[in-house]
């Protein structure tokens, strides 16, 4: 099994600049620690890449599409409002992906944070026409859980398991 996670590693997603730190595994858990530079061109590529990774461990259904649109948005946020887009700074990207399906995702800038609470809410009317202020709110209604450490420079998402997984695995 080993070697088959060894051949998930994210390497480069098409560049040199992204650095796969560590493996680790688990009789229940596999987890992938990765560190990307501070440019957007960046996202989708390794997220597709880790799309893929994550998808051998849950069903396909639509959940699977909330966590890629979640993970994009974490990611360009800590590019861009986080880093500054300074190349000379790192977003470190850690998955966790169980046995059951379960995937938690962490993303952390180098930035100074902010305060999450502030963050004017984009349904409101006065802000449905505006053209940014949707990262957080995508994050919160596509994953099951979503916290903020250090300041706002640290996002912790969680994606539960599918029904079809849970129903699938008691069967077996």
């Amino acid at each position: 099994m080993l070697e088959e996670i060894k051949a998930a590693q994210i390497p480069d997603c098409g560049r040199t600049e992204v650095e796969s730190t560590s493996v680790k595994t688990s009789s229940s858990f596999v987890e992938l620690r990765n560190s990307l530079p501070s440019h957007v061109d960046i996202v989708f590529p390794f997220v597709d890449q880790l799309m893929h990774f994550i998808s051998r461990f849950r069903v396909a259904d639509e959940s699977n599409v909330e966590i890629e649109l979640a993970l994009r948005e974490a990611l360009v946020n800590a590019i861009v409002h986080g880093n500054h887009e300074d190349l000379q700074k790192r977003v470190q990207v850690k998955c966790r992906c169980t046995a059951h399906g379960e995937v938690s995702i962490t993303v952390e800038d180098e930035g100074q944070g902010f305060s999450h609470e502030a963050v004017p809410d984009p349904t409101s009317p006065d802000n449905r026409l505006r053209t940014h202020g949707r990262g957080i709110y995508l994050m919160r209604v596509s994953m099951d859980e979503v916290h903020f450490d250090k300041g706002g420079s640290v996002v912790r998402m969680r994606k539960n398991p599918t029904a079809d997984l849970s129903a699938q695995r008691r069967t077996q």
